[in-house]
């Protein structure tokens, strides 16, 4: 049998504290899933060791990034930690249009945004086992001042306040069962009526009532 292409991608929000690897469980997902576009943020923030530019963020100078706000070019858009992330409004919109599904890792504020202007978007909150093992992870990456550090702790425990506006809450204890949830969740959502009724779009309300009424008279 041949599948009909879905008319309409769904768009997946990723949200969490820094430091509770997102970066690696994102990573791990699309490895297993390489039908999901990953939208590349903005940023102006400067890159950590290892980080790419247009791998892991799309690296910009704070002038450029108000000039796309200026001209309305982003989704979404928010500041934290003094710094600017956002996503391409136009990116999106295109993917989705095509059919294909779009992955988001934004922070509380900017997840806020995508559900007031597209409220089918799927937000998935990812926490750590403990806010212990959040201070650990932090500590260990050793990229950041403790200062720097403290406030990433303060400003998690302000994102966990938030938590009860997303769909979905995935601890990453080991990032393989962390990734094989949000997979679920993906196949879940994408059994809703809403994602498959164009499988039966070619069976018109009539005909599909014809045959009720002729099976009810077989009866």
């Amino acid at each position: 049998m041949i599948r009909k292409k879905k008319t309409q991608g769904q768009l997946i929000v990723l949200s969490g504290p820094s430091g509770v690897g997102k970066s690696t469980v994102i990573a791990e997902l699309l490895s297993e899933r390489d039908d999901i576009y990953f939208s590349v943020s903005f940023t102006t923030r400067q890159p950590r060791v290892g980080e790419a530019d247009g791998v892991n963020y799309n690296f910009v100078s704070r002038e450029t990034f108000e000039g796309m706000i200026e001209r309305g070019e982003l989704l979404e858009y928010a500041k934290y930690v003094g710094n600017y992330y956002g996503t391409s409004l136009k990116i999106i919109q295109d993917k989705l249009k095509a059919g294909i599904d779009v992955l988001l890792d934004i922070e509380v504020q900017g997840a806020a945004k995508v559900r007031a202007k597209c409220p089918e978007a799927v937000l998935i909150f990812i926490i750590p086992p403990t806010f212990e093992e959040l201070s650990r992870r932090l500590h260990r990456r050793a990229t950041d001042q403790e200062e720097v550090i403290q406030d990433r702790l303060q400003k998690a425990r302000e994102e966990y306040v938030q938590i009860p506006n997303y769909d979905f809450m995935v601890v990453n204890d080991k990032v393989s069962d962390a990734a094989a949830e949000i997979i679920a969740i993906l196949t879940a959502e994408s059994c809703r009526i809403r994602n498959r009724i164009h499988l039966v779009s070619d069976v018109s309300p009539n005909t599909a009532l014809e045959r009720n009424e002729k099976e009810i008279v077989a009866l």
